[in-house]
């Protein structure tokens, strides 16, 4: 028997940089197990253009990468997700939509790189931090065995991923 895909969400407030750096890194290092999608509470209305570069830089794809609304994701008929996670701490005191019972959800607050003030490098030097962080949490994620744990270990494991990473 195979083991389920499952959907997950990468909250931000803008959705405009780590959350959509998350979407693409597990979308790719998800090995089919997983689905990924990336939201914003207050979407910038496009992606940052830094977070556009490093993916490019580093051989990611970016085609289809767009700012995305929370409300996207609360509409009847869109995906239902197994696992929300926030990336940004903004978010933790956001107004959120009701998530079905078995949706699991946790934090990973990331410093955000979209706020870097600087030169060009400063700031990209903040994405690569940012996502150095995400991709290792995602690792992590990755390697659970998301089939043999309940809903409560899987918070912990998830919560856990945070403060190891």
């Amino acid at each position: 028997m195979s083991e389920p895909v499952y959907n997950v969400l990468f909250l931000g407030t803008h959705n405009s940089g780590r959350s959509i750096l998350a979407e693409v890194f597990l979308n790719e290092c998800g090995g089919g197990r997983f689905k990924a999608w990336s939201a914003g509470v207050r979407p910038a209305g496009e992606v940052d253009p830094l977070a556009i570069e490093f993916l490019r830089d580093n051989g990611r794809g970016v085609n289809g990468l767009r700012c995305k609304g929370l409300d996207e994701f609360a509409a009847p008929g869109a995906p239902e997700m197994d696992l929300v996670i926030s990336v940004c701490d903004d978010v933790l005191g956001e107004p959120r939509p009701e998530w079905p019972a078995h949706t699991v959800s946790a934090h990973w607050g990331i410093a955000d790189p979209t706020r870097v003030q600087g030169d060009h490098e400063a700031r990209h030097h903040a994405f690569v931090a940012a996502a150095s962080a995400l991709h290792r949490r995602i690792e992590l994620l990755v390697a659970l065995p998301l089939a043999s744990l309940d809903r409560l270990s899987l918070h912990s494991h998830l919560e856990g991923v945070h403060r190891s990473a």
